[in-house]
C-alpha cells in the first residue's frame, strides 16, 4: 500500500468512526434515551454531523483522490483499490457540494423531527409532525438546488440510497409491475378467503420474543455481534461490521407481526455481518444499495420464513408456544392463514401481494412534494383517498394513514422505492438460488439454513459496496433488475394457495 492510499484509508478510519458514533446516538435515541434529551440529543448529531461533514469534504481528501486515482489508474477494476476509490470519489463529489452548516441544521432537524412523529403517532395527529416535515421537505429542496439539474430532481434523492439509478429507471419498472399485481389482487380477492380469526387471539410477548430469537439464531444472526432491543419502527442499525443490531416491536391485534419484523430485521444484519472484514472503516463497508439491503430482509422474511419447508420445521414448536391459538390448528391451515392476502392499512404488516402498492403510493407522494405538486398539509387527505384507489381501504386516523412510517421524520426522500426494488431483487435471487441449492426446500425442512447463507455471503454480503445495485444483480443472475421472477413466485405461491388459475 503506497503511502498516499494509507494516508487516505487513515483519514476514512476516522470518519468512520464519527459516524458510526452518530449511529449509535440514534440507536439511542430509538430506544434507550429518555424523552428529556431530545433536545441534547439533537444538539449532538448536528455537531458530530459537521464535523464529519467537514473532515470527509476537506482538501487534502480531494488531493489525495486525485493523487491515487491517477495512481492506480491501471488497477484492476474491479479490485478492493479500484473500487474504494470509485466510492469515495461519488460521495465525495456529493458531499462536497453540500455546505457543512447545512448537515448540521438537517441532523438537528431531523432529530426533532423524530421527536415530533412518535408524539404525533401516539396521538393519531398530523398537525403535530406537520411543522417538522415542512422543514424536512424544504431542506431536501434545498438539498438538490446544490447540484447541477439531473433529469428529474427526485434523481438526487433517489441516488444517496440507489447509486446510478434513475427515478425514470424506477417509474418502467414499477410500470411493468403494478397492472400484473392488481390483476393478482382482483383474481385473489375473487376467490374464498383463507381462515386466519387463529391469528387474533394473545400470544404471550415473551414467548414471541423468545421464538424470534430461536428462528434467527438458526438463520445465522451472531448474538456476539449483534443484540435486539424494542423500538416505535423495527429498524436494524450498526456501528462496526461486528456491531450490528436489531429492533422489534409488538402489536396486539396483530401478534406474529413481531416474528416477521425480527426475521426482517435479520436479514438486514446478516448482510452487514456478512461484509468482507478488510472494509471494515472504510466507504466499502455496507450494503450495495438499500434495495439490495431490502432484498435480503424480504428474502429471509418471506421467501423463507413464510414458505412451508420453514413452517414444517419451526410450526410443532411454534404450536406449543402458542397453544391456545394454535392447538387445533394443522400445518396447513397455518401457513396459509399467514400468508393471507387482504387490503391492510399498515405496510410493514402488509401481504406479499399487496405490500408493493404501498410502496408506490409513497413514491408518487414523495415525488408529488418534491416538484411542489403536494403540499405537506394536503398529505393525510391525499393519503387516504390513495389508499382507498389503491387497495379500497380507508384509514380511521393519522396514526395508521400518514404517520405510520418514520422514514419522512429522518429525512429520508427517495427511501421507499428501494422496498419494491428488494422485493424483485430478492426474488431473482431466489431462482438463482434454487439453480445452485436444487434441495434447498429439503434444508429448509430440517431447519438447516447454511448452505443459503453461504451462498448470499458469497455473492452478495462479502462484496459490501463494490458495486451499484444493477451491476450486482447483474453478475449474480445475469440480468439487470426484472419484475418477472417476482411475479412468477407471487403466481405460483398464491395459485397454491388461494386456487387460482395459473396463466
Amino acid at each position: 500500500m503506497s503511502d498516499k492510499l494509507q494516508k487516505l484509508t487513515t483519514l476514512l478510519a476516522e470518519i468512520a468512526d464519527i459516524n458510526n458514533a452518530m449511529a449509535l446516538l440514534g440507536w439511542d435515541q430509538q430506544t434507550y434515551m429518555p424523552k428529556g434529551g431530545a433536545e441534547a440529543r439533537g444538539n449532538q448529531l448536528a455537531s458530530l454531523s459537521r464535523i464529519a461533514h467537514q473532515k470527509f469534504t476537506a482538501t487534502e481528501i480531494g488531493a489525495l483522490l486525485s493523487d491515487l486515482e491517477k495512481e492506480y489508474a491501471g488497477a484492476e477494476p474491479d479490485g478492493d483499490i479500484a473500487r474504494l476509490l470509485e466510492v469515495t470519489r461519488h460521495d465525495f463529489d456529493r458531499k462536497i457540494r453540500v455546505p457543512a452548516d447545512f448537515v448540521a441544521e438537517f441532523a438537528l432537524t431531523t432529530s426533532r423531527a423524530f421527536e415530533a412523529w412518535v408524539k404525533a403517532r401516539a396521538a393519531a395527529d398530523f398537525s403535530v409532525f406537520r411543522p417538522h416535515l415542512e422543514k424536512v421537505v424544504e431542506l431536501n429542496r434545498r438539498y438538490i438546488s446544490f447540484f447541477p439539474p439531473a433529469d428529474h430532481p427526485y434523481d438526487i434523492l433517489l441516488d444517496q440510497y440507489e447509486r446510478g439509478m434513475k427515478t425514470a429507471e424506477v417509474q418502467m419498472i414499477f410500470a411493468g409491475l403494478r397492472p400484473r399485481q392488481v390483476e393478482l389482487l382482483q383474481e385473489i380477492t375473487a376467490r374464498p378467503q383463507v381462515d386466519d380469526s387463529f391469528l387474533q387471539g394473545p400470544f404471550d410477548e415473551q414467548q414471541q420474543w423468545d421464538f424470534g430469537v430461536k428462528v434467527v439464531s438458526a438463520f445465522g444472526y451472531d448474538w456476539d455481534r449483534g443484540r435486539q432491543d424494542r423500538s416505535a419502527h423495527p429498524f436494524t442499525t450498526n456501528f462496526s461490521i461486528n456491531d450490528v443490531r436489531i429492533t422489534t416491536r409488538f402489536e396486539a391485534d396483530h401478534p406474529v407481526a413481531s416474528l416477521f419484523s425480527t426475521m426482517h430485521e435479520a436479514g438486514h444484519a446478516l448482510y452487514e455481518l456478512g461484509c468482507s472484514q478488510s472494509y471494515e472503516r472504510t466507504p466499502l463497508a455496507g450494503g450495495a444499495s438499500l434495495a439490495v439491503h431490502e432484498s435480503q430482509s424480504r428474502l429471509w422474511e418471506n421467501l423463507v420464513g413464510r414458505s412451508l419447508p420453514f413452517w414444517e420445521h419451526f410450526y410443532p414448536e411454534y404450536r406449543k408456544r402458542f397453544p391456545a391459538a394454535l392447538g387445533q390448528v394443522d400445518l396447513r391451515t397455518f401457513y396459509r392463514g399467514i400468508n393471507r392476502v387482504e387490503p391492510s392499512l399498515i405496510r410493514v404488516n402488509a401481504d406479499e401481494a399487496t405490500y408493493n402498492l404501498h410502496v408506490m403510493l409513497r413514491l408518487e407522494l414523495e415525488i408529488g412534494m418534491i416538484e411542489g405538486r403536494i403540499a405537506v398539509r394536503d398529505l393525510p387527505g391525499i393519503w387516504n383517498a390513495k389508499m382507498e384507489e389503491y387497495l379500497g381501504i380507508r384509514p380511521a386516523n393519522d396514526s395508521q394513514g400518514v404517520l405510520q412510517d418514520v422514514h419522512w421524520s429522518g429525512g429520508s426522500l427517495g427511501y421507499f422505492a428501494t422496498y419494491t426494488l428488494g422485493n424483485l431483487i430478492s426474488a431473482q435471487l431466489w431462482e438463482k438460488i434454487r439453480q445452485d441449492i436444487p434441495d434447498l426446500d429439503d434444508r429448509l425442512r430440517r431447519g438447516s439454513f447454511a448452505a443459503l447463507l453461504g451462498w448470499l455471503r458469497e455473492k452478495i454480503h462479502c462484496h459490501g459496496r463494490k458495486f451499484t445495485p444493477q451491476e450486482l444483480v447483474l453478475r449474480v443472475t445475469g440480468a439487470k433488475i426484472d419484475p418477472g421472477p417476482y411475479l412468477r413466485y407471487l403466481t405460483n405461491k398464491y395459485s397454491d394457495i388461494y386456487g387460482l388459475q395459473t396463466k
